[in-house]
């Protein structure tokens, strides 16, 4: 146990123990030891594996066909709104002439002339006998299944 604790203790100061000779080697050029291990770093950082370009450029492929299907359907819905417009206008147009003709139709429509070429023809006004009433039942309309008495 008492072994185990001198490997563990560190003599002196907290500071680290440099080998030298081995600093000296792996720093020839007289730079402090902390600025090549943080250039290594650096570099270590920078450098860039062949499938983590190839990830990063299989995301930028399919970002770009998404931006340009995403441009593509804004395009087809403006197209597509204009053409409703236009065909909202067409509606319109043809919806006021049709009013239009219509109610000329309406108009030229002449209910005194009709009744006196009717009563020409031999059409007589109904007497009291020939009118029958009767009591409607939640209905909006009447079916008639059999004859009418005479």
């Amino acid at each position: 146990m008492s072994k185990d604790f001198e490997r563990k203790y560190i003599y002196g100061t907290a500071a680290r123990n440099i080998d030298v000779k081995r600093a000296l080697e792996e720093a020839p050029t007289g730079e402090p030891l902390r600025t090549l291990k943080g250039q290594r770093k650096k570099e270590h950082k920078m450098h860039m594996g062949f499938l983590y370009v190839f990830f990063l450029s299989a995301c930028v492929t399919v970002m770009g066909y998404a931006l340009f299907g995403y441009l593509r359907l804004q395009s087809e819905i403006s197209v597509l709104s204009n053409d409703i417009s236009v065909h909202e206008t067409q509606l319109n147009n043809l919806t006021l002439a049709n009013d239009d003709e219509y109610s000329k139709m309406v108009n030229a429509i002449d209910y005194e002339l009709i009744r006196t070429k009717a009563i020409e023809m031999g059409m007589v006004y109904p007497s009291e006998d020939q009118i029958i009433t009767y009591t409607r039942e939640n209905s909006d309309y009447v079916r008639q299944t059999n004859n009418l008495a005479h």
